[in-house]
């Protein structure tokens, strides 16, 4: 029997619930997957994030759309813990050169695959027309591990790219029908790439480079409510500038190699590496058809084409002059359709599928192997009693094939990387993931 009071047991909740998400943080921090995610362990998982900004049912919309939080009572928390696995390879086409070997990549994503992530997520009623929130969580970020020797190894080795925020909020009622809400998005950004180099004579030589930073955005948000039944949802997101400037260190390069990129000056230089976290604009609906059915949809847009360099190495060891690419990358567009189905009292399906568009023009790179995406998502969840709620959910991202054809200004005998030309087949993402809620 539980003789704790009701205040007692609610303190102890939302400690737990701290705890265990900065926990799943410290994790995620050095293993998420994809670019810009809308999977954080929560409700939107099982609905391929379809209503992203008008549904507003939980803590979560803290994240989604701060306007959302005048739709909460009381003081709410939640706890969003996932587990993704990818099995994502590199399949060699046999064109490559055949001087790169036929070493496959293995697993790139995580440990053998697999990763954790999530987020905490908290909503404070000051008034019936003003809240505050805080959410921490990584959307943002990309980590990859290419088995050592593989072919693609003078493109890419190791890369973790991760950014990972705190959002303070607050949002406050307009009239009846508009609220409007916004945040700021405090983000610590961290990177880390291990690049081989062709050292011609040699063994490989690696070039490493770590750096972090912060970088400063805010998001704002807008929800009307149009009828009891139906609710838009507008959110913008600014850019976030990661100033990343990484000293280059080369290793294991042989007396020559090393003598020349210590008369260019490339040995130990700080290498310009910062990008820019896109802008991106989301506009979403939620409407209710009766007591048991509610259908929710998703556009949205984002702003890749102001990126940034990500692709490092050496193109030519015997002339070497740059350290870095720019892929240039093209703005996406999304959308999503999805659907609440409410089975009994406690229980509440959902369903969910969403595209966004490729970011890649054609050959995908080594450094960033996804582009376009389908998601289908499915989850359940039950309220156990005004109080507490509980919810699973899994989704599959599905990428189609991703061609790589990189052509080398020299071969690999001359001091290139070589030709590398291949794909990575059936790219998926398989996410499984469950929600805890506490209201107060």
């Amino acid at each position: 029997m539980n003789n704790f009071p009701a205040s007692t047991r609610a303190r102890q909740a939302l400690l737990a619930a701290m705890a265990l998400s900065f926990g799943v943080l410290a994790s995620s921090n050095a293993i998420a997957g994809g670019i810009i995610v809308y999977e954080v362990g929560t409700e939107d998982m099982g609905l391929a994030a379809a209503g992203y900004a008008a549904r507003a049912q939980d803590a979560t919309t803290v994240l989604t759309n701060p306007a959302g939080m005048v739709r909460l009572d009381g003081t709410q928390v939640q706890l969003g813990t996932q587990l993704l696995y990818s099995d994502m390879k590199f399949s060699n086409s046999g064109a490559s050169s055949s001087e790169l070997g036929n070493n496959s990549s293995g697993n790139i994503i995580g440990e053998n695959g697999w990763f954790p992530g999530g987020g905490l997520f908290l909503s404070y009623s000051v008034s019936p027309d003003l809240k505050l929130g805080l959410a921490a969580t990584s959307t943002f970020g990309s980590v990859l591990n290419y088995n050592d020797n593989w072919v693609g190894r003078y493109h890419a080795q190791q890369a973790t790219l991760i950014g990972a925020s705190l959002l303070p909020s607050i949002a406050f009622r307009v009239t009846d029908k508009l609220s409007l809400g916004a945040s700021v998005n405090a983000m610590y950004g961290y990177l880390k790439n291990e690049t081989g180099i062709n050292s011609i004579t040699g063994a490989d030589g690696k070039l490493s480079m770590s750096d972090n930073t912060w970088g400063w955005g805010g998001n704002l948000g807008l929800m009307y409510e149009a009828t009891p039944n139906t609710r838009f949802g507008l959110t913008y997101s600014s850019p976030v500038k990661l100033d990343f400037k990484p000293q280059a260190r080369f290793s294991g390069t042989g007396p020559v190699l090393t003598t020349l990129l210590n008369a260019r000056g490339l040995n130990g230089t700080s290498v310009d590496l910062g990008i820019t976290v896109p802008q991106q604009v989301m506009g979403s609906v939620f409407h209710t058809v009766n007591d048991r059915l509610a259908l929710l949809g998703n556009v949205g847009w984002q702003q890749w084409s102001k990126f940034g360099d990500v692709e490092v190495g050496v193109a030519d060891t015997s002339n070497p002059t740059s350290l870095t690419t720019n892929l240039n990358f093209k703005d996406t567009w999304h959308a999503a359709l999805g659907a609440q189905y409410r089975i009994s009292e406690p229980w509440r399906l959902n369903f969910g599928i969403a595209y966004d568009s490729a970011f890649q023009s054609g050959n995908v790179s080594p450094i960033l192997p996804t582009n376009q995406g389908w998601r289908f998502g499915i989850g359940g969840q039950n309220q156990v009693d005004k109080t507490f709620a509980w919810g699973l959910a899994a989704e599959y991202i599905y990428g189609g094939t991703g061609d790589v054809n990189k052509q080398a200004l020299l071969p690999v005998v001359l001091g290139g990387r070589g030709n590398l030309v291949g794909s990575y087949d059936n790219i998926g993402i398989l996410y499984m993931s469950a929600n805890f809620n506490w209201k107060f």
